[in-house]
């Protein structure tokens, strides 16, 4: 069990929280939301010791391990891939180190002998004897290569560290697993399998993450930074969200009687209670929202950006279409070859890829970014098109305020037009006069989303949209993706955003296509598309 006593971090005049008063048990799956400078990774940092609270303490229940996430792609750079593995268990690394260096020195006394003996036990009891299979097993099931397994860290992409830091936060079981963003940089496959192991492992697990697929499939739990205090509230993110919006409707109609609103509430969760049997989390979190009570749910107070997307003209019936399109490396290498499809009205298009790079060198090609490849494409004369690109730093080199940024974009030039589009957007008051270039990745999002609005477009072209957007951004995103009547082509790390928006998915692979007129779970999960992907992939290339 982890405790949280009168917890209170301030800076300055500043309280982000205060009097926090919580409990963390086994078997229980805690995901941390807040508003983007809520302090969700600070809360973290706070239980895990790394950071000092301003007041307040916290305990970790003696002969409890806690195991973390590691943030910093470089720290074991110079460690081999196995071992990098094993330090995620400090205890039993720390004993490997010293029992090893007496059986190295020659000159070892009979005493030394004797406490090798003893830590040769304690290794064991720990399952030290089987630690580097153990190791090897879990970075397989995550992805990672066996003949990675030995090679140095810094001999690895981003991808595949986040991987194998990954596997060092699970290994061993920890009683304590403090996660934040473990979904960023990992595939599809990665995260479903990530999602499952945290729904099966019995001990405690603190998660931050802004993937809604994610939370939903793990959590038991909510805990929710807001108005200055972190409470915890039953259940995962889908049912957080709808209670929050309910009662926040609610309070809107004041002239609603008190036990009709509580009626309508206790009758959604008597529904949801009902749908949770889908989850692996299902029978526990059935019966503790059957136990929750009216008073224990708070609306939230966080505000949602206006995000809609609206065509000036309807696309025709030519979208797009690509012919063996094709992109070489700096090394001249293919991240992607034979591309060809024809892009349907009516679709859109998931776009995924084991290379995220290729992703976005495909979407740079398309967007005309990009001039050197081979092939050809072609858009439809009907077709507007719009891009929102991975990185974006190039859009915000002037010195402009976010007013004068967003002119340039826009055909009614007049500033009261401009402040209430940044308004809806939720930059309002003096904020509009904030430097585009000092905003933060989430806000130069939300510009270039307004930026894409403005233009009205029919085909939409998005690389990781969802990339630096808080939960509510992302949440008013899918929403207006799911509303937008024109063509769109797109990638996101959000499984629920690939999942609702899309009726097509296209893999791209340096040999070729994987193409499906399915559902991206449905296409996650066959097993006759994963072996051709397997094919695909492991193909020689030409």
């Amino acid at each position: 069990m982890l405790t949280v006593n009168n917890l209170g971090l301030q800076y300055g005049k500043r309280v982000l929280f205060d009097e926090v008063n919580l409990k963390f048990t086994r078997g229980n799956c805690y995901g941390v939301i807040g508003a983007n400078g809520a302090g969700k990774s600070t809360f973290l940092k706070i239980l895990s010791g790394e950071n000092d609270p301003t007041r307040g303490s916290v305990s970790l229940e003696p002969g409890n391990r806690m195991a973390v996430l590691k943030q910093n792609h470089f720290e074991f750079d110079e460690v081999d891939v196995i071992t990098t593995v094993i330090m995620g268990h400090k205890k039993m690394y720390d004993i490997m180190i010293e029992k090893n260096a007496i059986y190295e020195n020659p000159e070892a006394t009979e005493a030394e002998g004797l406490k090798a003996a003893e830590l040769e036990n304690e290794f064991g009891e720990m399952g030290g004897w089987t630690s580097e299979s153990d190791s090897a097993e879990l970075l397989s099931l995550l992805g990672v290569k066996e003949n990675l397994h030995t090679k140095l860290m810094k001999e690895l992409t981003g991808p595949e560290k986040v991987k194998v830091l990954l596997a060092q936060a699970l290994f061993g079981e920890p009683d304590i697993l403090l996660l934040d963003e473990p979904t960023n940089d990992l595939d599809a496959e990665t995260v479903t399998w990530l999602a499952d192991f945290l729904a099966d492992f019995k001990n405690t697990v603190i998660v931050v993450s802004h993937d809604r697929y994610f939370l939903d499939m793990v959590c038991t739990n909510i805990v929710d930074i807001d108005f200055g205090k972190i409470r915890i509230t039953t259940g995962n993110y889908t049912f957080w969200y709808e209670t929050s919006q309910l009662l926040a409707r609610q309070m809107q109609n004041k002239n609603k009687k008190a036990e009709a609103k509580k009626q309508e509430l206790m009758d959604f969760i008597q529904r949801f209670s009902a749908n949770a049997s889908k989850s692996k989390q299902a029978t526990s979190r059935k019966k503790a929202l059957e136990k929750l009570k009216f008073e224990d749910i708070q609306p939230s107070s966080r505000k949602y950006p206006f995000i809609n997307f609206k065509p000036e003209r309807a696309p025709g019936n030519e979208i797009l279409r690509v012919e063996k399109l094709a992109k070489k490396n700096t090394e001249g290498e293919y991240i992607f070859s034979n591309v060809s499809f024809t892009f349907n009205k009516g679709e859109k298009i998931a776009v995924i890829s084991r290379d995220s790079s290729a992703i976005t060198a495909f979407f740079d090609v398309l967007s005309k970014k990009d001039t050197d490849y081979e092939g050809k494409f072609e858009f439809g004369q009907t077709i507007t098109e719009a891009y929102l690109p991975n990185e974006n730093e190039e859009y915000f080199t002037e010195d402009l305020n976010l007013i004068d940024w967003l002119r340039q974009y826009s055909e009614e030039k007049e500033e009261p037009f401009i402040r209430g589009f940044l308004g809806r957007m939720l930059f309002s008051g003096e904020e509009v006069y904030k430097k585009a270039s000092v905003l933060s990745g989430g806000e130069k999002v939300r510009c270039m989303l307004s930026k894409i609005m403005l233009a009205n477009p029919n085909f939409l072209l998005l690389d990781e949209p969802t990339n630096h957007l808080d939960l509510e951004s992302i949440t008013a995103l899918d929403k207006a993706l799911q509303t937008f009547t024109g063509s769109m082509l797109f990638t996101s790390h959000d499984h629920q955003l690939m999942e609702i928006n899309s009726n097509r998915i296209i893999e791209i692979t340096p040999n070729g296509i994987m193409d499906r007129l399915i559902t991206f779970d449905e296409y996650l999960k066959s097993e006759e598309i994963k072996e051709q992907r397997e094919q695909l992939y492991n193909q020689v290339p030409a």
